[in-house]
């Protein structure tokens, strides 16, 4: 009997092996249809029930979703070159309220249309590995989308917040002679006890087109000066503040003493220190601005630090109780040490903290960018509703950031009303007006050359001598230092 050949077997088609079935096929096709579904509400919004649900629905997030690319593509480019919009709508808290509850409106909205998708998908007639991807896939896309925008909601609020807490609500005050004069105070005090001690006392006088800056320092022990004419402690020291014990930086005091005098306002110790700074300088105080000085050290901390020319040992700790040294070098500083940079007289004298108080205003506005502070947001507001408060109102917020990000290009001259230049003991105001006013005329590139005691003179004195220095301050008490005298404090540090 001759050999036979057997038939071939019969192949059974499989999804490895062979062709796939209809049925097969139509399952892989209802899959990649679901998967279409929940792509199309991913870059196109509505599109999904457009195609295959409620197309109401559909049209109305389409139209929703058209009208905000619109106004972003109007809103991006307008704000780059006109950041007078971009400050408005950032800093604005009507504006900031309903920009959260946009974002979390939409937020929840465009889940939802993920999972109207899903449904549209028909998922019961997957097979059930293509049911749980479909399920993995639209709960993944509809969490990310949601997550994204109720977390952008919720810095919006964290921005209000922080907002309300440190900026007042009062009146806009305009510019005096072309500039905005803000009174910048560092206060040894709690959180509800704002203005209880004023320990740092500089105006800030800002050229209100350029943001040229001038730094006014006042010493929180000088004596015997007028107070603005027709102003409150005017009235109630005609000759001046001339009684025993009574300095610059008693006023607080005296104005919680005494607050029946300010019952018209909120910060009475804020009011009797402006009225004083006014009559020393001259100068039309616009705005205040107060430090905590343990807020501050947040701060630094949020922004990672801030780095100095620490060219001395600087005393870490009270006269007759020092702990240690910030020891020399180009350094950067965290919360703590730079607290310490700034304040530290424990082996110097007040002017010598001065100066270097000027040296860290001017490291933190060069180096604290507008990147940083949208890399530390959160940490930086929740530090400044804890370290700052001022009466400049929301409404100008952006202004002064627009201000200040001019004035990171511009150099920062800097006056103080200290020795050798003025006695604190019994200042001689008509010097101390010339002194500011000379000050500022040179910044706007008005004034002649400073003479005796200017800024000039002090550069001068930098240049010549930059072996002299007092823990850190180039220059000594009797010569005055640099950082409190000159054309561009970033030189002097």
């Amino acid at each position: 009997m001759s050999a036979q050949t057997a038939p071939p077997a019969t192949v059974r088609p499989s999804a490895t092996t062979g062709p796939r079935t209809a049925a097969e096929r139509a399952a892989r096709v209802r899959f990649r249809r679901a998967l279409s579904l929940m792509a199309m509400t991913l870059v196109l919004p509505g599109s999904a029930q457009l195609v295959a649900g409620n197309r109401q629905v559909g049209r109305w997030a389409l139209r929703i979703a058209a009208g905000l690319v619109a106004a972003t593509l109007v809103i991006a480019p307008t704000s780059y070159f006109w950041h007078g919009l971009f400050f408005f709508l950032g800093t604005t808290p009507w504006v900031l309220t309903w920009l959260r509850l946009v974002l979390i409106v939409l937020g929840i909205g465009w889940a939802a249309l993920f999972v109207d998708a899903w449904r549209l998908g028909q998922p019961l007639t997957l097979s059930l590995r293509h049911r749980r991807w479909a399920i993995v896939v639209n709960g993944a896309l509809a969490l990310s989308v949601a997550s994204a925008l109720l977390y952008g909601s919720h810095e919006v609020g964290v921005t209000r917040g922080a907002l309300v807490a440190m900026f007042g609500n009062g009146a806009k005050s305009n510019a005096v002679d072309g500039r905005y004069n803000v009174l910048l105070l560092g206060a040894d005090s709690g959180v509800s006890r704002w203005g209880l001690r004023t320990d740092s006392m500089t105006v800030a006088s800002i050229d209100a087109d350029t943001g040229k800056t001038v730094l006014i320092g006042l010493p929180r022990n000088m004596e015997s000066f007028p107070f603005r004419e027709g102003s409150i402690m005017a009235k109630q020291f005609p000759h001046g503040y001339d009684c025993s014990g009574c300095e610059l930086n008693s006023l607080t005091t005296y104005a919680d003493d005494h607050r029946s005098l300010f019952k018209d306002y909120a910060q009475p110790g804020v009011e009797a220190t402006i009225e004083g700074i006014e009559g020393i300088t001259g100068l039309r105080i616009n705005y205040w601005a107060m430090v905590n000085l343990q807020g501050f050290r947040d701060l630094a901390d949020a922004v990672g630090g801030v780095t100095i020319n620490v060219r001395q040992p600087i005393a870490i700790g009270k006269t007759g109780a020092v702990t240690g040294y910030i020891q020399p070098g180009v350094q950067k500083l965290s919360g703590d040490k730079l607290l310490w940079y700034a304040r530290s007289r424990a082996t110097s004298d007040d002017y010598s903290r001065m100066a270097r108080q000027k040296c860290v205003m001017a490291a933190m506005l060069q180096q604290v960018s507008p990147t940083d502070v949208v890399k530390h947001f959160d940490s930086i507001a929740s530090a400044g509703q804890a370290m700052f408060k001022t009466s400049i109102p929301t409404s100008e917020v952006g202004t002064f950031v627009d201000l200040a990000l001019k004035a990171r290009k511009a150099k920062v001259a800097t006056v103080s009303l200290v020795p050798p230049a003025i006695n604190t003991g019994d200042p001689d105001i008509a010097k101390a007006h010339k002194l500011v006013a000379n000050a500022i005329a040179k910044s706007e590139g008005t004034g002649a050359k400073a003479g005796k005691g200017s800024s000039g003179g002090a550069k001068k004195h930098h240049r010549k001598a930059p072996q002299q220095m007092t823990e850190g301050s180039f220059g000594s008490l009797s010569t005055g230092y640099a950082a409190n005298q000159t054309d561009d404090l970033s030189n002097a540090c």
